[in-house]
């Protein structure tokens, strides 16, 4: 059961405390910058762990006039449209509401999953090119971590995206075999917990070079994290070694 923190209270609550009850997420940016599309990327986070739980989610945006720009960038790197959130209040019932939104920012009922600033602030013109790599830097810290998005962060994120591309489409080539148990429990407890993917992307970094797990179960595993970070990780299947 995914538990996160709330940031109103320091306390663990449960993200869908009634089974198969709906959760409605509440996504809260209030301009365009790299900060509020890390809102919108943990965001994503989150109904990508509800959905792999059984959860139901309804995610709604609340952006305001920044609206049009927050959601091309969105989609720029890879997070997956989120509803209109005209009002918030009216439509669907939910078992429990989760409010995500920058730390600090305006106060909310219900539980808030409070997001850290990025530095620079400005996300300067995105594409297709460098959307990726810099979902990855962003998801290297914990969501309540201040990232600072230096030269050497951004290549170091590219670098690890095309690695692991590369070896995803060079271990998709043997047989297959499934995702051991023992790393699916470990995959699923770093993101259960706050939604911890930094221990998700160490779980990954430790498959890679692992001697004795079969190429077919690295390349299962990827494709299975990949369902939660949303890196395209399988893009190059089929592509000429």
């Amino acid at each position: 059961m995914l538990r996160i923190i709330d940031a109103r209270t320091g306390e663990p609550v449960d993200a869908a405390p009634a089974r198969r009850g709906l959760t409605r997420v509440e996504v809260h940016a209030s301009g365009f910058d790299t900060t509020n599309l890390r809102v919108l990327l943990v965001a994503d986070v989150l109904v990508r762990a509800l959905e792999l739980d059984g959860t139901p989610v309804w995610a709604l945006l609340t952006g305001g006039r920044h609206q049009p720009e927050l959601r091309a960038g969105a989609a720029t790197l890879g997070v997956r449209p989120f509803e209109d959130s005209t009002d918030a209040s009216a439509g669907l019932g939910a078992a429990q509401i989760i409010h995500v939104a920058v730390q600090g920012g305006e106060a909310t009922d219900g539980v808030r999953i409070g997001v850290a600033p990025v530095r620079p602030e400005d996300p300067g013109p995105l594409d297709d090119t460098d959307s990726a790599g810099l979902r990855l830097a962003l998801l290297t810290r914990h969501h309540d971590t201040p990232v600072r998005l230096e030269a050497a962060v951004l290549d170091e994120a590219r670098t690890t995206l095309a690695r692991w591309r590369g070896a995803v489409a060079r271990w998709a080539r043997r047989p297959s075999r499934p995702v051991p148990d023992e790393v699916r429990g470990r995959l699923r407890d770093a993101w259960q917990d706050d939604l911890d993917v930094p221990r998700v992307l160490d779980v990954l970094r430790q498959v890679e070079t692992e001697p004795e797990l079969p190429d077919g179960a690295r390349f299962e595993t990827y494709a299975y994290a990949d369902r939660l970070l949303g890196l395209d990780l399988t893009r190059d299947l089929g592509a000429s070694s």
